[in-house]
């Protein structure tokens, strides 16, 4: 690339003896600095997608040479323009290289923060119109960069709640692909009008809107804020176990996803967050930190985002995550995917006798398939039984499975004595809800999911925030129940510790006590369930809770959907 920019100066510029030797030098060391930005850039692929540590010299060594590349061309920009030819777009190509090198952290650490980082870089293209000369050249690959550009914005926009930019962005995208389309006729126009949709869909899922009182939305999140989790109060005797990691595996057929992350992902990995703060007073370069600086405040648990695996891919990140799970620590799995059912009748009530949740099977070939499929006395293959995690519950484990077959999950046992809860979604809904699953599970909904089975689709913002003040509250008085409890298992004990896990189990609480009083969810498959079972009398059906949750159907007005003598029902 070097000679190749050189004889291009030559052949543009005269006699290369013309050029100063100072000017010469310049392209020389950016070229140099393009060819070895690219070739870390393309060296990120061959990096294992598991594993904490292995990655982190690689991405700081990444970086380092993106940030010297950056100044260096806005040092000598003048020169790198008359002497090299740099085009605007170029300067788009390293700034969105950046954008994604910070995205990608962010994959890799849980830490939003460098979403804020990716959403500085994309927007700077945005702003400064680096792609909009793309569209005068004759070269489709270039236009394809411009596009890719924006599904990428548009995901972080997407993490980032930004959802003003996200349509903006959409709007934007839309019409560069019709320009695209209309002016190359190329084979990947269904794809981009594919990505168009999904996206589209993506924005229309959430089911209730809070607004203003110019009606403009408020934008709301899943993410734990400071006042989100109840707090530990004196004499509350609970386990010291922390959040370590967290695998969220997305396997519905037929469910709302953008970029290999579906509605019910989402939604999780953002319940796996803190809010983000500004990076710049945060920490330095990502990957130069020091392991004995300690961050201001606890980090974000890690997450693996498995979107349709198969059996072996979970299973080796799954391995992987175990692995590396410091002392005193959860893993968590979270599994969003379609019941698989057993084919065949059994005598016995094992592990693998109830079925599973399914895996992808398309990337998966494994011998003697058409014949397991002839045989309906073996176990379904592309399944995850719950056979297949009791290796893993030597150490703290905590599972959700939102699936139609999430009570096969419900026959555990805990081999090793070790914590361990499964948290179960109901496996089947009131004819008057299934419609909805394309939009996500009721499950994943978190502090909408009353007004969604209220009937409510919009609210005012006063009437939200009074609704979100009184929801703390009955959060408050989950964590007396459950702590005070004389019945309850330990297991629920030593995960309330961790402020994630605590505002997991107590909004499954409140989920589950609202269930059972709503009017329309009369049977047993409608309510969510656990393993090891609560004690309903002191939490599920608790006259306390039910109390509260009649009147906070009151102040929305529709105590009528709920029934108001819960306990004579049973």
């Amino acid at each position: 690339r070097t000679e190749f920019a050189l004889k291009e100066i030559m052949s543009s510029g005269g006699a290369e003896d013309d050029i100063p030797q100072a000017e010469r030098k310049t392209v020389t060391d950016f070229c140099y600095l393009l060819d070895k930005s690219k070739q870390l850039f393309n060296g990120l692929r061959d990096l294992p997608q598991y594993g904490q540590k292995q990655w982190q010299s690689y991405f700081g060594r990444t970086f380092d040479v993106y940030t010297k590349l950056w100044k260096f061309q806005q040092q000598h920009r003048q020169v790198l323009d008359n002497r090299y030819g740099l085009k605007r777009w170029q300067i788009g190509e390293i700034a969105s290289k950046i954008g994604q090198l910070y995205y990608h952290y962010y994959l890799r650490t849980s830490e939003t923060s460098y979403l804020n980082e990716a959403f500085s870089f994309y927007s700077a293209i945005r702003q400064r119109s680096y792609y909009s000369q793309v569209n005068k050249e004759d070269r489709p690959e270039l236009v394809v960069k411009k596009l890719r550009y924006y599904a990428r914005f548009i995901v972080v926009c997407l993490l980032l709640n930004k959802m003003d930019v996200v349509k903006d962005l959409v709007k934007e995208l839309s019409d560069e692909i019709e320009d695209y389309t209309h002016r190359f006729n190329t084979e990947d126009q269904v794809e981009w009008n594919l990505v168009l949709q999904e996206v589209a869909a993506f924005i229309e899922a959430d089911p209730v809107m809070v607004l203003n009182d110019d009606n403009t939305i408020v934008i709301t999140s899943n993410r734990l804020s400071e006042t989100g989790a109840p707090l530990l109060e004196q004499g509350m005797i609970v386990g010291q176990l922390a959040l370590a990691d967290a695998l969220i595996i997305g396997n519905c057929n037929n469910q709302v996803k953008f970029s290999e992350l579906t509605i019910d992902m989402f939604r999780m990995l953002q319940a796996l967050e803190r809010e983000p703060m500004n990076l710049a007073s945060q920490m330095n370069k990502p990957g130069m930190q020091e392991s004995t600086e300690k961050p201001a405040r606890r980090e974000n648990p890690h997450k693996y985002l498995l979107y349709k695996p198969t059996f072996s891919q979970l299973y080796t990140f799954l391995a992987a995550s175990f692995k590396e799970l410091p002392a005193n620590s959860v893993l968590l799995i979270y599994l969003s995917a379609t019941g698989v059912f057993p084919s065949g009748r059994s005598d016995s009530e094992g592990p693998y006798d109830f079925g599973g949740v399914l895996t992808n099977s398309n990337r998966d070939i494994i011998n003697g398939d058409a014949i397991h499929k002839r045989n309906q006395s073996y176990k379904e293959m592309h399944c995850l039984h719950p056979g297949d995690l009791y290796p893993f519950t030597r150490k703290p484990l905590f599972i959700i499975v939102d699936s139609s077959n999430s009570v096969a999950y419900k026959n555990f046992t805990n081999l090793f004595g070790q914590p361990l809860v499964c948290l179960l979604s109901p496996t089947a809904y009131p004819k008057a809800l299934q419609d909805q699953s394309q939009r996500g599970s009721l499950f994943t909904l978190f502090k909408k999911a009353f007004l969604f089975v209220s009937g409510l689709s919009s609210m005012r913002r006063g009437l939200w925030e009074k609704c979100q003040d009184y929801l703390r509250k009955i959060n408050r008085d989950i964590a007396q129940l459950l702590t005070h409890s004389r019945s309850i298992d330990q297991s629920f004990l030593q995960f309330f510790g961790d402020e994630f896990l605590r505002l997991l189990l107590t909004r499954f609480i409140f989920c589950s006590a609202t269930m059972r009083m709503h009017k329309i969810f009369r049977e047993t498959r409608n309510y969510p369930e656990s393993y090891p079972q609560l004690p309903r009398d002191e939490t599920v059906e608790n006259p306390h809770l039910q109390k509260h949750i009649l009147e906070l159907a009151s102040i929305l007005d529709v105590r009528n959907v709920f029934l108001e003598n819960t306990l004579d029902d049973y």
